[in-house]
């Protein structure tokens, strides 16, 4: 049976990604799910610090169309009483805006890790890690436009 600190943490990640495909990044958005020192990184790119870290994501998000997030079950190992490390698998869906590849969906297999906090304000991210497993489509290409 789950904790309800794994519950609370499993969460996390959970709104991290619903959000992601609903359009709600803003640094209000950003600082109910990280650290201050949170970091994030991908295959392409990494981010350290809530400061900017709804910018990059948007910017990340504004070459496609739409995008669908779906996350298993997120595993949670209770470090200590402040802190949990994490883990779950990812397909990801891109739509690539009309005109800018030759195949609509780029779609990605994802190990997702991470590390969370108890902070004054609850529950936090502090790191995720995303390595990608395997990928169908194309990823976008240098210089296509948004």
């Amino acid at each position: 049976m789950q904790s309800v600190k794994s519950v609370a943490i499993g969460a996390l990640l959970d709104r991290y990604l619903i959000n992601l495909d609903d359009d709600k990044l803003d640094d209000e958005w950003a600082a109910t799910l990280f650290t201050e020192d949170a970091r994030i990184e991908f295959p392409m790119s990494r981010h350290q610090g809530i400061n900017g870290l709804a910018a990059y994501h948007r910017d990340a998000l504004a070459m496609f169309e739409r995008t669908q997030h779906l996350n298993s079950p997120t595993v949670v190992d209770l470090v200590d009483d402040d802190r949990a490390c994490l883990r779950a698998n990812l397909v990801s869906t891109h739509v690539h805006r009309p005109g800018t590849a030759a195949e609509p969906l780029f779609v990605t297999g994802t190990l997702v890790t991470g590390e969370a906090l108890r902070t004054s304000g609850g529950w936090r991210l502090a790191a995720l890690d995303f390595r990608v497993v395997w990928m169908t489509g194309s990823p976008p290409r240098a210089g296509e436009d948004r």
